[in-house]
């Protein structure tokens, strides 16, 4: 009974987790109750991925209305792979959550952070899971407004700016998505996405139906910061509470990723994007300024947070470049970066928000000397930072791996040598924090600094050994992402 109804508890315990929480008085319970339901989202989604790993495409209909007509929860290997990666980043940053919260969140404030957060979870989940394209809008908005809500619970006053100028930027995207789906329903007459690829069979060319790629792709792509509509991310990674910041970069914009893979790839058809428009072209354009122009960015920030927020826009270049390759290696390339990126960006803003625990700054100048103070954070945050450069035996290495192959496929060769080139970029910024840390006196901020509580320490570990394993065994991250580029290149019209 209860693997049957697997995607439903994917939504359901979430939501009913942050209406405990929005009820209680203290924080701790509430990050009692954000724990345990964060713990319990790894098996729920990979009891899903096994399901459909052995048995194919799961349909779920909700309330009795069998699809077409009703919501339909559907579960492929694509999904349950990134319904695994959100689900497990929050499970780990739970953890690490509770000191880092009491640290920058009043007390007071504490239960509502964490029923935010719960909401949070469960709208990017919803997003992922549903095959209905007005329930990603509901859960699309859910996501969203909590994110406003988590960023603008920053102690710095600039959080609260920051808050709202990610709220017009968001307003903005979601007003594009449902004109897109607005349109696609006028002409297709349903919202259930796997029927609607099947209508669209005849009219894909008509002025509505690109219409609506177009206000999809735009939307979308604000969602998930692709240069140049990123102005949002640097400041909201930079002035949101630590937590939240290591939370919302290893999964929001990859959710946004997934949505317009769902997209492109199920709905619209390969063949379409592809072949008979130049999508890949800009892409392909976008997808390497975002990977120079944001890395040459990152390394002139004095602010670390603010630093890894561009490098965050860069290595969401790196995603849609497999997208803009579009054969089956660079695509595996795409999507495995979901997953690699999220093992390193989660860990290295872990590693930053425990030092800002010890010494409350994340100023470059103010880290001075601190490997001496924190060696096993700092040496944990070089780790990933050797994996954000693509260093062979990290998970950043077999990313670039597959989207350098994918380039020789298509016989862009030219692309190898850009990949490796702005590759080189990130060694400059990440190379800045090595020297100091590592190499300079111990600063005045960093003389009393030691090794934070092991609840915040041990998950930044457990990241951090996560981008060394699947550095060496890839069976299940690129072993799955290409099923999932194979699965997806499959439904070409």
């Amino acid at each position: 009974m209860i693997a049957a109804n697997l995607p439903a508890l994917q939504v359901v315990l979430p939501l009913l987790g942050a209406v405990l929480c929005a009820f209680l008085q203290r924080g701790v319970w509430a990050w009692g109750i954000a724990l345990v339901v964060s713990v319990a989202m790894p098996f729920v989604a990979a009891g899903l991925l096994i399901q459909v790993l052995d048995g194919g495409i799961i349909s779920y209909a909700m309330g009795g209305w069998e699809p077409p007509i009703g919501i339909e929860y559907r579960i492929d290997v694509v999904n349950a792979f990134l319904l695994l990666l959100v689900s497990v980043i929050g499970a780990v940053i739970m953890p690490y959550a509770k000191r880092s919260v009491e640290k920058e969140i009043a007390p007071e404030h504490q239960p509502w952070f964490y029923a935010i957060y719960l909401l949070c979870l469960c709208g990017l989940l919803g997003i992922v899971i549903t095959g209905d394209a007005f329930n990603v809008f509901v859960f699309m908005e859910v996501s969203s407004l909590a994110t406003y809500a988590l960023i603008a619970m920053g102690r710095d006053r600039r959080a609260l700016l920051a808050a709202y100028q990610y709220l017009i930027m968001g307003t903005i995207g979601a007003t594009f998505y449902v004109i897109g789906v607005g349109l696609l329903y006028s002409m297709t007459g349903t919202l259930n996405l796997a029927d609607m690829a099947n209508r669209l069979e005849g009219i894909e060319n008509s002025r509505a139906v690109l219409a609506a790629l177009a206000f999809l792709t735009v939307g979308i792509s604000l969602k998930l910061a692709l240069f140049p509509l990123h102005v949002w991310l640097p400041n909201a990674y930079t002035y949101a509470p630590s937590m939240a910041t290591a939370f919302l970069a290893a999964t929001a914009t990859k959710v946004a990723v997934y949505l317009l893979l769902r997209y492109f790839f199920t709905v619209f058809g390969a063949s379409i994007i592809f072949t008979r428009l130049p999508v890949a072209e800009i892409f392909l354009i976008l997808s390497l300024a975002a990977m120079f122009g944001a890395s040459i960015v990152a390394v002139f920030q004095d602010n670390v947070k603010r630093m890894l927020a561009y490098s965050s826009v860069a290595q969401i270049g790196y995603i849609t470049l497999g997208i803009a390759i579009a054969n089956k290696t660079g695509l595996t390339g795409g999507i495995v970066h979901l997953f690699n990126h999220a093992l390193i960006k989660g860990a290295l803003f872990m590693a930053i928000g425990a030092v800002f625990y010890q010494i409350g700054s994340v100023k470059l100048d103010d880290l001075a000397g601190l490997g001496k103070r924190m060696p096993i954070t700092m040496g944990a945050f070089v780790m990933a930072g050797l994996s954000i450069i693509g260093v062979p035996g990290t998970v950043g290495f077999v990313s670039k791996w597959y989207l350098g192959l994918g380039a020789f496929e298509q016989g862009w060769w030219w692309l190898v040598f850009l990949l490796v080139a702005s590759s080189l970029i990130s060694v400059v910024y990440i190379g800045r924090i090595v020297e100091v840390v590592w190499f300079r006196p111990v600063s005045a901020a960093a003389k009393r600094a030691k090794e934070p509580p092991l609840s915040m320490l041990l998950p930044t570990l457990l990241l951090v050994a996560a981008t060394v394993y699947f550095g060496f065994d890839t069976s299940l991250t690129a072993g799955i992402a290409e099923r999932a580029a194979e699965w997806l290149l499959a439904g070409i019209r």
